[in-house]
């Protein structure tokens, strides 16, 4: 789950940064929030997809990203409806991702993440 969620929010949040960032900085104004939200919107995206990636701060990272999906939905996709139509996307992707940050958040990320090793679970002895 970390690994879906991580590589469509990495493909998300690397568009948002490199290729499209000023677009999507006054796209964000024009939905009526500070234009600077753009900004925390996209990095969100890329960095919080390489922590979630990695396991590194799984469960603050997957806050982050809820929040920004949660607001994608309320600000831009609410309307069109669950599945939207042609050229009006749906909030069903932004929903299933939020559901799995929201997931992560709770359970963390799992015996393969640097999370877990520093807290001292990765171990392979246990001494009785």
């Amino acid at each position: 789950m970390r690994l879906a969620l991580g590589a469509v929010m990495l493909a998300h949040g690397y568009e948002n940064c490199f290729r499209h960032l000023r677009d999507h900085v006054h796209f964000v104004a024009s939905l009526g929030m500070p234009a600077w939200l753009g900004y925390v919107s996209s990095f969100t995206e890329f960095i919080g997809a390489i922590l979630i990636l990695a396991g590194f701060f799984t469960r603050a990272a997957a806050f982050a990203i809820c929040i920004d999906l949660v607001v994608a939905i309320g600000k831009v996709h609410w309307h069109n409806g669950i599945m939207g139509s042609p050229g009006r996307p749906g909030y069903e992707l932004a929903l299933s991702l939020a559901a799995m940050a929201f997931a992560l958040i709770f359970f963390g990320g799992g015996p393969v993440a640097i999370d877990h090793v520093l807290r001292g679970g990765g171990g392979s002895m246990k001494r009785s």
